[in-house]
């Protein structure tokens, strides 16, 4: 039980708190041990939380997931965890966790706890309302980065990374509203009401306009951030940036995925390169120049 609890928690999803680790990254805090450990235990702190918001919303969707062709296979909607564990941990975990959080830094405690909230309205209606579910799972992202610079006590943070953030969680999510769309088809409302308001035609519109508006972003800040190197070096990295989008884009049409960002960002390999290359040059321009 204990297993298929942690199964619940999805492990592999925790790959989204990484972003965590922005703040420190681009604050200049990286190689300093205080911050680090800080960020670690906020890291692991979130991964707990963001576990248990899994298990209340797979809790409220058990017959939903049993339509869906993979989730049916979740723990709880296949049988093998039983409802009364599931329970138990998703009253027991939070507050719990959310106790830590306020021990380890206020600030950080108190967008914890935003962050709770907001998914439990999503996990208990927000999810059904168009347009609005998409904003909510990006305010999720950049509530975690305003989380690592909380814990991180960030100075030379620039607004750019939170606009990036936005827009790059935007792109991620309608993906895979739209992988959801597509691979569902007919039994697409029975496993998520919110698809009946919208159509791939609409979902490629928006995926466009956000894509389009993230290498903008990403771009102005390069080059216009203030807390970069001079010699505008941070430049460098929009060709990979690009990549990582146009292989996203691949991914969701050609492939048919993008249901799952976080499987993609541990199984596919030019995926992976493009993104461990980004952040090599990253950390060699702002800490060796």
């Amino acid at each position: 039980m204990l297993k298929q609890l942690l199964i619940t928690m999805r492990p592999k999803q925790w790959t989204k708190n990484l972003f965590i680790f922005a703040a420190l990254l681009f604050d200049l805090k990286l190689f300093d041990l205080t911050y680090a450990v800080r960020t670690v235990l906020a890291f692991v702190l979130f991964c707990v939380l963001s576990g248990s918001v899994y298990l209340i919303n797979d809790l409220t969707d058990i017959e939903k997931d049993r339509q869906h062709p993979v989730k049916r296979n979740r723990p709880l909607a296949s049988g093998k965890l039983k409802r009364s564990w599931a329970v138990t941990a998703a009253v027991l975990v939070p507050p719990i966790t959310l106790s830590l959080c306020f021990l380890l830094q206020p600030l950080f405690g108190l967008i914890a706890l935003a962050y709770f909230v907001i998914q439990l309205l999503y996990s208990f209606g927000l999810k059904n309302v168009v347009i609005l579910d998409v904003l909510i799972i990006a305010a999720g992202f950049v509530l975690r980065v305003a989380a690592g610079a909380a814990v991180a006590e960030a100075q030379r943070f620039s607004p750019w990374i939170y606009v990036c953030i936005t827009l790059l969680a935007l792109f991620l999510a309608l993906g895979k509203r739209r992988n959801e769309l597509t691979l569902l088809d007919a039994n697409a409302l029975e496993h998520r009401k919110v698809l009946q308001e919208y159509s791939p035609e609409l979902l490629d519109e928006m995926i466009a306009l956000v894509t389009s508006s993230t290498v903008i972003a990403y771009s102005l800040y390069t080059f216009s951030a203030e807390n970069l190197p001079a010699n505008k070096a941070m430049m460098l990295t929009i060709p990979f940036v690009l990549y990582s989008i146009f292989r996203y884009l691949y991914l969701i049409h050609e492939k048919k995925l993008g249901g799952s960002p976080e499987e993609i960002l541990i199984r596919d390999a030019p995926f992976i390169v493009s993104n461990l290359c980004w952040g090599a040059i990253v950390v060699l321009i702002l800490y060796a120049f």
